[in-house]
């Protein structure tokens, strides 16, 4: 599955016990239609997002960026510490192609070993 949409904060690497990394990031991707009414109706849904391949891929994951990743959708359930069932949607990223500029374009253009141009395909 492919989705597209903007990365709502900075990507975090985190290092696991058994020494495998794996950045954690999140995207947001909007949807505008106009139901039967006429309203015009923008639905957006978030992602927390995972992807194991490469931590280097994180310099480029910055708020703002607009991304558009392969891989599956898992759905995720909890209960809150006020008791209240939560719900969320988790994607596990194999693909990451970058599109357009970012907040730090520069970072990415001064790391020419894993950002060739402003538009790329990951895995590294």
């Amino acid at each position: 599955m492919n989705i597209i949409g903007r990365v709502t904060k900075d990507a975090e690497v985190r290092t696991l016990s058994n020494s495998k990394q794996v950045v954690n990031f999140s995207v947001a991707t909007n949807e505008n239609y106009r139901n039967k009414a006429g309203e015009h109706i923008e639905q957006t849904t978030f992602f927390d997002c995972t992807y194991w391949i490469s931590p280097k891929v994180a310099d480029i994951l910055t708020k703002g960026s607009l991304v558009e990743l392969t891989g599956r959708i898992s759905a995720r359930a909890w209960t809150n510490n006020n008791g209240e069932a939560r719900a969320g949607l988790n994607f596990h990223s194999s693909q990451i192609k970058l599109h357009g500029n970012s907040k730090r374009t520069e970072t990415v253009q001064a790391n020419k070993a894993t950002a060739q141009e402003t538009e790329n395909d990951f895995p590294f």
